[in-house]
Order: C-alpha cells, then sequence, then structure tokens
C-alpha cells in the first residue's frame, strides 16, 4: 500500500522513528542497504545486504517474502523500510527493493507500506510523498527505543 498524503499521525511518528533510529544508530559514511519489517524501535526482522553481494528481483522477492513472514503475528501494525545512505533522490535500490516489497505483499496478499529511510528523512518511491529534516533531533524527555530483532 504505498503512502499517500496527507499521511496519518500514526505514519508520521512510525517514519520519523525510523528516520532518528537509523540516524543515531549508524555513522556518517558508506551504509549497507538494509530492508526492515516491523516496527521502528520496536521488533524488526532485517536483511541487510552485503557489499557486493548480487541479488536478483526474485531473490529480492523471496527476501521481502521471509521478512513478511516473521513478522505476520495477527492484528500487528507493521511497515517495510529501506535504509541506505545518500539523499532522498530516487536510487536503483529504491526501485528495485519497492517492487520486491509489493510483489511480496501481493503474493501474501496483504497491504504494508514501503518507504525508504537515509539520515534525513524518508521517502515512498511509488508516490513520492516525503518527509525531510534539517536538524532531525530526540525530542528532550524521550528514552531512546529498546527493541528486538525477530
Amino acid at each position: 500500500m504505498p503512502v499517500s498524503a496527507p499521511i496519518t499521525r500514526t505514519e508520521h511518528s512510525v517514519f520519523r522513528a525510523a528516520v532518528l533510529e537509523f540516524k543515531e544508530a549508524t555513522p556518517r559514511g558508506r551504509v549497507p542497504v538494509s530492508l526492515l519489517v516491523g516496527v521502528p524501535g520496536r521488533a524488526v526482522a532485517r536483511h541487510l545486504v552485503e557489499r557486493g553481494q548480487l541479488l536478483d528481483q526474485a531473490l529480492r522477492t523471496d527476501i521481502a517474502a521471509a521478512l513478511l513472514q516473521q513478522t505476520s503475528a495477527a492484528g500487528t501494525l507493521r511497515w517495510a523500510w529501506l535504509t541506505r545512505g545518500g539523499s532522498l533522490a530516487l536510487h536503483d535500490a529504491d526501485a528495485a527493493w519497492s517492487a520486491a516489497w509489493y510483489a511480496a505483499c501481493a503474493e501474501r496478499e496483504v497491504d504494508v507500506p514501503f518507504v525508504v529511510v537515509t539520515r534525513t528523512g524518508w521517502r515512498d518511491p511509488r508516490t513520492d510523498v516525503r518527509r525531510e529534516w534539517s536538524r532531525l533531533r530526540r525530542r528532550s524527555g524521550t528514552p531512546a527505543p529498546r527493541h528486538s530483532q525477530v
């Protein structure tokens, strides 16, 4: 399910948390591409694309389907986000993983939103709905999330 404007308060909170978590957890510089599924700050399933790893569309779809399966608890809201370095401009990885994600969702007959997350914001590669921050900080009094891997 692509993200459409205007976004809900829940979507804003979830995507902001994903950006903040990514920004706090990764140093500047070369960042590997990762696909995450779940809720930022809580349980997530993750696939890290190793440097030099060659993935075709079928393998990306299989990886996305496996992450969907790992996070398929009944009644649980979940989102998918691709983390990578660079700007929010459309990259090849965005289009490739977005297509794989929505193919996996279609196979399982579920609608789970997918966005791309960088250190400065998030973007839906299908609709170009986005949000960028120039100085994103954790709100005062808000503890850092404790999350678990699924």
